[in-house]
């Protein structure tokens, strides 16, 4: 609490200054405040090159998938909504930083415009599409296993409002309580308790991803034991289940685990998981979902060597032109 006293020479000052509540005073030597502006300088310079080349691949994977027609279909879709939302999470970090922290001379702590609002909101809305897209990509999964790999395209709407919509309508429920009840500073302070109402969806879609996990574990092994199965429908399982096998229990178990001590604990680490290697997550999610992916790489192929074909076949037009004149 910040307090001001209203004596016969007018107001005091702020007690305690505001640069004191809000902790951002050296505590240390200023060995020490050196130390961590370069230790935080570089971990800045990382996750910009980490969301720099994730968007790079995200965009190479997305024109992919929709230049190529044999590529059109269910399952690529909704990879390109879910290449989206990192592609759009990346965004607003690059914004949030722009506005945040372009201008050194700004006090952070006292710092409440619309411009960072939107920032932050924006941010917010990215995370949770993030984490909801990739609650589609189970679901999904756990739905091709069930209907033994037969898709109703009707469930495609149903996965869009999960993914855009869930986190339009949690984030709108974000800025109506922060208006109403805690219109304070710029949002970005994680200790209010209103950020439970970003915070609660988010471990809602990593606790439901989790069971799709096991259950879709649990389905696989069964139909790969079954005898009746043929080799190629087990390699379809295999190939097809591989990536997102991988990525739902990589993705959010660190904040599982960070969501259950407070902010203050583990700071270092908390950074480095959320910024430095979750800048990098959308480039492994481009690496697994396309470019490794023998279907994209069997159309790269065929349309490479159609486009040769037809250059040597144009060359070969043009020499029997000038051979014949």
């Amino acid at each position: 609490l910040i307090q001001r006293n209203c004596t016969e020479w007018g107001w005091s000052l702020p007690s305690p200054p505001y640069h004191s509540a809000c902790q951002l005073e050296p505590l240390g030597s200023n060995n020490d405040t050196e130390a961590k502006a370069r230790h935080f300088v570089t971990m800045k310079v990382l996750y910009t090159c980490g969301y720099s080349a994730s968007m790079a691949a995200l965009l190479l994977a997305v024109g992919i998938f929709s230049c190529f027609r044999k590529l059109h279909c269910t399952r690529n879709s909704i990879h390109i909504h879910f290449f989206t939302s990192f592609i759009l999470r990346g965004t607003a970090v690059f914004i949030k930083d722009s506005v945040l922290f372009s201008d050194e001379s700004i006090d952070h702590c006292t710092m409440s415009t619309v411009t960072c609002k939107a920032a932050i909101t924006f941010f917010q809305y990215s995370v949770l599409a993030n984490f909801y897209w990739l609650l589609v990509e189970g679901l999904y999964l756990q739905t091709l296993l069930l209907l033994t790999f037969t898709c109703d395209r009707s469930y495609t709407w149903g996965y869009i409002l999960i993914g855009w919509g869930v986190p339009m309508v949690t984030v709108g429920v974000w800025v109506l309580t922060r208006l109403q009840y805690d219109n304070h500073g710029c949002w970005d302070d994680y200790s209010s308790l209103y950020w439970w109402v970003i915070k609660a969806p988010i471990l809602l879609a990593i606790f439901v991803n989790f069971l799709i996990f096991l259950n879709v574990t649990r389905m696989l092994a069964q139909k790969i034991r079954c005898p009746d199965l043929s080799k190629t429908h087990k390699q379809q399982y295999m190939r097809l289940t591989k990536s997102t096998l991988l990525l739902i229990p990589l993705f959010g178990v660190h904040y599982v685990v960070f969501a259950l001590f407070p902010r203050h604990v583990g700071v270092d680490a908390r950074l480095y998981f959320e910024l430095v290697l979750g800048s990098y997550q959308g480039f492994l999610v481009a690496l697994l979902y396309c470019f490794l992916n023998g279907e994209v790489q069997a159309e790269i192929r065929r349309n490479w060597g159609k486009w040769q074909r037809s250059m040597e076949s144009n060359v070969f037009n043009l020499a029997t032109q000038d051979f014949t004149a």
